[in-house]
């Protein structure tokens, strides 16, 4: 199945148990302040999960693009996108394990089509330090599913994602973590934000054996590792506490919130453990090909990091943030001038961002239609970027050249001449300082906040004598 198969398979099950479809939230939320951006479905509806009556009903579904500017420098490997769909669906104290888990393996069994015998799930282990019981009910819930597809059903307690790089799974399809199975905004239950929900999980991972394990990330092979073989694509919390003062409180009601990555599981769907080969990223991915001459499997680097950015800048252009020196408008402008720059090193003609965002929007244009409709405006904005960044991008890499023969360690006062001169977000100089293989100061950044800070004062003290 593709991207647009699957996404319409979600909401057709969803809707027929009795979700109400709600509409997407936008990239970035005006009443929370807690990210810059929408990073899960869950986002828009704390407050419900914490107990308010959400006006259409008690059991919703959605489909949510997001965002997570943290994984930019992730961005290159075979998984890891900044922007991505996540599919969702919630019960705020009505079903709860039992109901939610049968209805995922429906649909990633019956309606996806994924094999079982690929499907590998992780369930909370407990912590008896702070009073949580392991999470027999889900791992029994499990145990029947594998068993009537005829899969074997052995369990493992793990406990910590070290203890499976030094052991590995021993080919059981249900592993128990502690570390890695309680999710809240803010990590384990003893990290949670004060007043946040949270609760015990389980995943679902598909394992690829076609990919051999990344011995980098421990010896042995198991779902949590991120050696290569296992690709997590749904994530079911069991929201029962909150986070007090004084500890966990049990909410008044509990609920589930599901989360799917939706390109994950197209990739799981056609077996390719690479992401970027999915309805909705490989034809950006065919542009690129087209436009530089050059083929995929010998950019794959540079050509995912341009699809993805590309693709995340028109949603965030599209739901009105502007290039900016701050918050929501830096983190746009880094996606955008990364991605300028490594078309830069694929010698892609100016024209080509604007090439490659025509495909994003086209490829979306059905289901958020909302993103075609601003599509004059998307490509305007990524234009007149391109074209300030572009005059001064040769000049500023050849300014970092020059820093480099001079053999010593680069500083923040250079990145921040790099920023001020030539337009460098700090973090993209020094992204393509370590990639010329250049040494850094340990303390670049608080040098380059101290520049950015002395700036600042000579321009208010400027200001206040009338000098531009």
């Amino acid at each position: 199945m593709n991207v647009e198969e699957i996404r319409r398979g979600f909401l057709d099950l969803v809707a027929a148990r009795g979700h109400k479809i709600v509409d997407r939230a936008p990239l970035v939320l005006r009443d929370d302040s807690t990210t810059l951006f929408t990073g899960s479905g869950m986002q828009p509806l704390v407050p419900y999960l914490l107990g308010a009556d959400h006006p259409q009903g008690d059991v919703l579904a959605d489909v949510q693009p997001c965002l997570r500017s943290q994984d930019i420098d992730e961005v290159g490997d075979n998984r890891h996108t900044t922007f991505f769909e996540m599919l969702g669906n919630w019960s705020l104290g009505g079903y709860f394990k039992d109901e939610q888990i049968r209805m995922l393996w429906e649909f990633l069994v019956e309606i996806v089509g994924l094999d079982p015998n690929r499907l590998y799930v992780s369930v909370y282990s407990g912590d008896e330090a702070l009073g949580i019981p392991r999470d027999t009910d889900s791992a029994d819930i499990w145990t029947e599913l594998f068993t009537a597809a005829g899969v074997s059903a052995d369990r493992v307690v793990l406990d910590t994602e070290q203890r499976g790089d030094d052991e590995g799974h021993h080919g059981a399809h249900i592993c128990f973590y502690r570390d890695k199975n309680w999710w809240s905004r803010g990590g384990g239950p003893d990290t949670m934000p004060i007043g946040d929900p949270g609760g015990p999980d389980t995943e679902v991972f598909y394992y690829f054996p076609q990919v051999e394990h990344d011995t980098a990330f421990g010896r042995h092979s198991h779902p949590n590792s991120d050696g290569g073989q296992f690709l997590e694509i749904g994530n079911s919390v069991f929201m029962q506490f909150t986070r007090t003062e004084s500890g966990l409180r049990e909410l008044g009601r509990r609920n589930v919130d599901f989360g799917g990555g939706l390109e994950r599981i197209a990739a799981a769907s056609i077996d390719s453990p690479d992401v970027y080969r999915v309805s909705t990223l490989w034809p950006l991915i065919e542009r690129l090909e087209t436009l530089s001459g050059r083929t995929y499997d010998e950019n794959t680097h540079a050509m995912r990091i341009i699809a993805d950015h590309i693709r995340g800048a028109v949603f965030v252009i599209g739901d009105g943030v502007k290039p900016a020196g701050k918050e929501h408008g830096y983190v746009l402008r880094r996606l955008i001038r990364r991605a300028i720059r490594f078309a830069h090193g694929l010698e892609l003609p100016d024209s080509a961002i604007g090439e490659v965002a025509r495909v994003v929007i086209d490829i979306y244009a059905d289901a958020y239609p909302d993103i075609a409709a601003a599509g004059d405006d998307i490509l305007a904005t990524l234009a007149k970027e391109e074209r300030s960044f572009r005059r001064t991008l040769g000049k500023g890499l050849r300014e970092l050249r020059r820093l480099g023969k001079e053999n010593r360690p680069l500083t923040g006062e250079d990145f921040y001449t790099l920023y001020d001169r030539y337009g460098f977000p700090v973090e993209l100089a020094v992204e393509e300082a370590f990639a010329r293989g250049l040494t850094v100061t340990d303390n670049w950044r608080t040098e380059f906040d101290e520049c950015t800070l002395q700036q600042r004062e000579r321009s208010q003290a400027g200001s206040k004598l009338g000098v531009s």
